[in-house]
């Protein structure tokens, strides 16, 4: 919890690309300042010194902390002055305490300020991040971008495979990860091509880049290239489009592995980098993801309000007689609940883990339920592990 008792101002801001609107407020609630700030350390310093001098120790609060969030901090922290961060969640459940349906930045900066005056509770603690941290956020950032890219290439070329020929599309689209596929989708981009090749031909121009499923790959192209007799209106065009969505699908897997060897360079210069990869299903990804939204783990107080923050404290809806099975909460981080799930999927490798997954199927919970119940046993976990700066033990954890 951010201790507010030396505080003499709260300046609330709702960050804007070009421009910021600030909001302070006195310990006693009386409103001190309320306009725009232009995004420019000059400007921004200025009004800080001023309030700095007038009412002591300023905690300037944001509700995006990075980005365009970036700058003010920077200058706040030089300043000498206090900063926080008021979640996006927390941000609009509080808003709907306040008056008035208008969506305003000075009405948001107001809330923001206040929300720090009234429950410090709600706030996040800011640390000076060094050098890696903030690389990693910029690199994180870009790898999710090409994630998204690649999803939708990969879709694109599904949902034309699908259009004109689905059973071609029932082999190689789930494999569309793949390099060896997306080089055969390169150059051979339609059934007509694929056909036309030969399948000795594809199994000798392929195996070099998939040795082990080169023949099995092959057949089963051709199997799926003889179910359809007859050719659907347009099916020529793939020899056009798919080819150069594949070239680019392969590039942005290209890129993506290059940038994981950049971010595994960085990560391994991480002091916690260590303890966090120790966990079983934690690689590379899961872990940075990890420093870049919790960091050391020290702004939560307790592992139930992680638990709270990464939107995996499973929930169970009741009315009267009516009770809904656990879920996963809709808030919370979605990048650090994605993150921590799907590392309790990879982890079921590990004995302990397995194990509890299994008891929890074995209670009547779904693939899904366990595996949840998993995350959030991790959660505890992991916040244990960065509170005292030790490894994984492997341990069979115990059902409630």
């Amino acid at each position: 919890m951010i201790d507010i008792s030396q505080v003499g101002v709260f300046l609330g801001l709702d960050v804007g690309k070009s421009t910021h609107h600030g909001h302070g407020l006195t310990p006693a609630g009386k409103k001190v300042f309320d306009q725009p700030l232009p995004n420019s350390e000059p400007k921004l310093r200025a009004v800080l010194d001023k309030l700095r001098t007038k009412f002591g120790t300023v905690l300037v609060i944001v509700d995006q902390p990075a980005t365009i969030g970036a700058l003010p901090l920077t200058v706040a922290r030089d300043a000498g002055c206090q900063v926080a961060y008021l979640p996006g969640l927390a941000m609009r459940r509080i808003a709907d305490l306040y008056p008035g349906e208008a969506k305003t930045d000075a009405r948001d900066a107001g809330v923001i300020a206040d929300a720090a005056r009234t429950m410090p509770h709600t706030l996040r603690s800011l640390e000076l991040g060094d050098e890696i941290s903030a690389e990693l956020t910029v690199l994180v950032g870009f790898d999710q971008d090409l994630a998204a890219e690649a999803t939708r290439t990969s879709n694109r070329i599904r949902g034309l495979l699908t259009q004109f020929h689905p059973s071609l599309e029932r082999v190689l689209g789930p494999r569309l990860d793949h390099r060896a596929v997306t080089w055969l989708l390169e150059r051979y981009g339609s059934p007509a091509a694929l056909r036309k090749a030969g399948r000795r031909k594809l199994v000798e121009v392929i195996r070099p880049k998939a040795p082990r499923m080169a023949g099995r790959l092959i057949d089963d192209v051709f199997d799926a290239l003889n179910e359809q007799t007859v050719v659907v209106p347009g099916t020529g065009t793939l020899d056009v489009v798919v080819p150069s969505l594949a070239r680019s699908l392969a590039a942005v897997h290209e890129q993506r592995r290059a940038l994981e060897a950049q971010i595994g360079t960085l990560l391994e210069a991480h002091p916690l980098s260590q303890v966090l990869t120790s966990m079983p299903g934690v690689g590379v990804r899961t872990a940075t993801v990890l420093l870049v939204t919790v960091g050391d783990g020290s702004s939560f107080p307790s592992a139930a309000h992680l638990a709270s923050y990464s939107g995996l404290a499973p929930t169970t809806k009741s009315s009267g007689t009516s009770i809904h099975g656990e879920h996963a909460p809709r808030g919370g981080n979605r990048q650090l609940k994605r993150a921590m799930f799907l590392s309790a999927f990879a982890a079921l490798h590990d004995a302990a883990s397995r194990t509890y997954y299994d008891k929890c199927r074995a209670r009547g919970k779904t693939h899904t339920q366990a595996l949840l119940r998993l995350a959030r046993h991790r959660i505890s976990v992991l916040f244990a592990m960065l509170r005292d700066g030790t490894f994984y033990e492997p341990r069979t954890p115990h059902l409630a």
